[in-house]
């Protein structure tokens, strides 16, 4: 199967520690994004080598429902797609009904599974009940709400557009209108966080009881205002010593709430994972559709593509029905094989020396040794199955290096 990603572009506000591509909002340009969607999905589908008509594999679903056969790609882009991300930027300064349209054409044009997932990330400052009963409606089955803290004051400095009440109310309108598959980002190591107010934080997500959670461990990217007023000393983030110690603290509660440490960064109840991130680390196709999306082609040893983050650039290509996709990185075997060993030793289920076999004819204790040995005793074997601890993955930078 293969994965769908859909970047949206925009933002009420930039936030000061981001570094993804996005614009500020400008109405008449968000009105006509989700038409270039379309028109790139179907130039995805249509002029790629070697496409072919597809005749079974859609949904029956009431809004995707269409009489057109869809299409599929020969070239890593075969229908119909299992699962499909709104990423950004904020995909929720869409209108439901702009979601619901653009689902309906990728249906039309890859097909869409009868289980797919569907997820929409969220802004709290952006969603009301009825939009988010819109967004239900349109299809979408999991929603991924960027709540990042309950604090106030940080909510403020990291420059959020809602507070703590509206982060709630945002949670509670998503499960009054449906979603039973909701996921929350925390974000910890913020500029004077103390344990306490960790603590405190993890307190009110595990009362909201989320399917799913993200943590992440606030970085000072370069070239965001985060970075700068760190730079002034304006602003300090915790030292090495609080950071392993809030990486471990969420582990340990959330492992005791009964949530899985699937990744790095990711924790679910049981049968709740992301599908969608889970191929990013199995290195599953995936085609990205929108300015600044990014897309992996497993043809051969696979290659990785990319739109320009470039709004300008990305309407005239497909004005002027011309590909707005180029090639970033085609792999050989052995950039290959690091990449697979990179990408799966970030999961719990890390990798077997039976999947490197079938797919390298290679064991990782015989391909690197010396890695291997030098990531004793935070990378474990466990029957062939090679996986770090949690407490490697807190080293993971500097572990992983030698097999790089």
């Amino acid at each position: 199967m293969t994965g769908l990603y859909l970047h949206i572009p925009f933002c009420r506000r930039k936030c000061s520690y981001c570094d993804f591509y996005s614009e500020e909002v400008c109405e008449a340009t968000i009105r006509n994004y989700p038409d270039l969607l379309k028109q790139h999905l179907t130039w995805a589908t249509e002029h790629s080598a070697g496409a072919t008509e597809r005749s079974a594999g859609a949904t029956e679903h009431p809004v995707w429902a269409t009489e057109h056969p869809a299409r599929a790609s020969e070239q890593g882009w075969p229908g119909p797609v299992d699962t499909v991300y709104f990423g950004g930027g904020t995909p929720s300064l869409l209108a439901p009904e702009a979601i619901a349209g653009i689902l309906k054409a990728v249906n039309q044009n890859l097909g869409l599974t009868k289980d797919v997932e569907i997820t929409l990330e969220a802004n709290p400052g952006t969603v009301s009940q009825r939009s988010l009963a819109g967004y239900r409606s349109a299809g979408v089955n999991r929603l991924s709400l960027g709540l990042q803290t309950c604090n106030e004051n940080q909510l403020t400095l990291l420059g959020r557009l809602h507070d703590r009440q509206e982060g709630l109310d945002a949670f509670k309108w998503s499960r009054d209108v449906g979603f039973d598959n909701i996921s929350l980002d925390l974000m910890f190591a913020l500029p004077g966080q103390t344990t306490a107010e960790l603590k405190e934080d993890l307190c009110a997500y595990l009362e909201l009881a989320p399917e799913h959670l993200s943590c992440y461990g606030l970085t000072a990217e370069p070239e965001t205002p985060l970075q700068q007023r760190i730079i002034s000393g304006e602003l300090t983030l915790p030292d090495e010593e609080f950071y392993a110690d809030a990486f471990l603290l969420i582990h340990d509660q959330l492992a005791t709430a009964g949530y899985e440490h699937y990744e790095i960064a990711n924790y679910a109840r049981d049968g709740y994972t992301c599908r969608h991130n889970l191929g990013y680390w199995q290195r599953r196709p995936y085609l990205g559709i929108g300015a600044g999306a990014h897309s992996f082609c497993d043809d051969q040893w696979g290659s990785r593509w990319e739109v320009p983050a470039d709004m300008t650039a990305y309407r005239q290509a497909l004005h002027n029905n011309q590909e707005p996709t180029k090639c970033l990185e085609t792999f050989e075997r052995e950039s290959a094989l690091r990449e697979t060993i990179y990408l799966a030793l970030r999961t719990r289920h890390g990798i077997t020396d039976t999947e490197l076999k079938q797919r390298f004819g290679c064991t990782l204790q015989d391909t690197f040794p010396e890695a291997v040995a030098g990531s004793f005793p935070w990378l474990v074997n466990d029957n062939g199955r090679w996986s770090f601890t949690p407490a490697g993955w807190l080293l993971f930078d500097r572990l992983i290096l030698p097999f790089l």
